[in-house]
């Protein structure tokens, strides 16, 4: 039986996504946006074969991980359009199909899911993901879903008198699958919320509330992953701190994931979660240089500064998808390796 917490010092693990083989999606078409609803124009593998393509594909991520020598590994989401869209779509009273077009500050169109009538998680989405996962490896299996918040900023509300109120139906929807995925045996199950950051005063209001609803009743490790954006999607200075992130200490999650490599984030900010296990980002997706492992364990040192070592994950900062995959799979094995060279320093 595998054990929930791995045995050593400093586990490793990624935040979710790795980068799906060119034969199976159109990356140039990919780099373009996260896709909000359905984009099925991004598979290069025909409906019938597809399954079959994802499951190959999946196989090659999930052995990367381990040859990299990551602790606890994902499924690498190869079958995701994008972190959010695959769950949120199959959500009852989300529209999809007729989307809603929204216009970003820079002119960006991006279609977006209307909300049409009350959310309900009506079948399972993301099981048949973890048994595959589970079945093709013998390392700890982490799942991820999209949390509450970032799946209400991502939609159009057309049904509901106020946000909270469909953000608390979201939160629902996630905590029926997260509750099946534990059952399924999940070790940990990972909440993204990188829109935490957008709308600070409705996170403030009942961001917390929808976290600790969606993780009702799970045992297992549970994790809230912040960011702030994809480097390949987020160009430009990343902030230095989060607006948002004391409040999550309010939040039954056991730990929380954070990006600091890349935006060089004032780690003092980590007293703030007193009490959580940290994810800590030591890999800068922003490049496609590959960290050498005495860098990754250089910013491992720098968050021992704040995290005592038994309460803290090293991780990259973000989700690998746009990288290529031979810079992520190098950036993996410079993770193990400088978590190794701190966890014999500690011993």
């Amino acid at each position: 039986m595998k054990q929930q917490q791995p045995a050593m010092l400093l586990p490793t693990t990624v935040v979710g996504s790795y980068p799906q083989p060119d034969w199976l999606v159109d990356r140039e078409q990919l780099s373009k946006g996260v896709p909000r609803t359905r984009q099925h124009e991004l598979w290069r593998i025909p409906e019938e074969r597809l399954e079959q393509a994802q499951d190959d594909a999946t196989v090659l991520a999930i052995r990367d991980m381990e040859r990299a020598g990551i602790d606890i590994i994902t499924d690498g989401e190869i079958r995701r359009e994008s972190y959010s869209n695959r769950f949120a779509m199959e959500l009852e009273g989300v529209d999809g199909k007729t989307p809603a077009i929204i216009t970003s500050k820079a002119g960006l169109q991006t279609p977006v899911p209307r909300v049409v009538s009350k959310i309900v998680r009506t079948h399972p989405v993301e099981i048949r993901d973890l048994l595959f996962l589970k079945a093709n490896t013998d390392r700890l299996a982490k799942i991820t879903l999209p949390g509450p918040f970032t799946m209400g900023q991502q939609a159009k509300n057309e049904f509901y008198a106020d946000d909270e109120e469909m953000v608390m139906d979201f939160a629902a929807a996630v905590n029926a699958e997260a509750l099946d995925l534990q059952a399924a045996g999940a070790d940990f199950i990972q909440l993204d919320e990188p829109w935490l950051r957008h709308d600070p005063e409705a996170a403030k209001r009942y961001a917390v509330k929808a976290i600790n609803r969606a993780l009702q009743g799970i045992t297992v490790p549970t994790i809230v992953h912040l960011c702030f954006g994809y480097a390949a999607v987020v160009k430009g200075q990343k902030p230095t701190g989060y607006s948002f992130l004391p409040g999550l200490g309010d939040s039954i999650a056991k730990q929380i994931s954070i990006e600091a490599a890349q935006p060089r984030l004032d780690l003092g900010v980590l007293t703030d979660l007193a009490g959580k296990k940290i994810m800590l980002g030591v890999l800068d997706l922003g490049t496609h240089d590959i960290e050498t492992p005495q860098l990754v364990a250089e910013r491992i040192r720098a968050g021992l500064k704040y995290v005592a070592a038994e309460n803290m994950i090293p991780a990259p900062d973000c989700g690998m998808k746009y990288l290529p995959r031979n810079v992520a799979f190098g950036k993996l094995r410079a993770l193990a390796e400088g978590a190794k060279i701190v966890r014999q320093e500690l011993s």
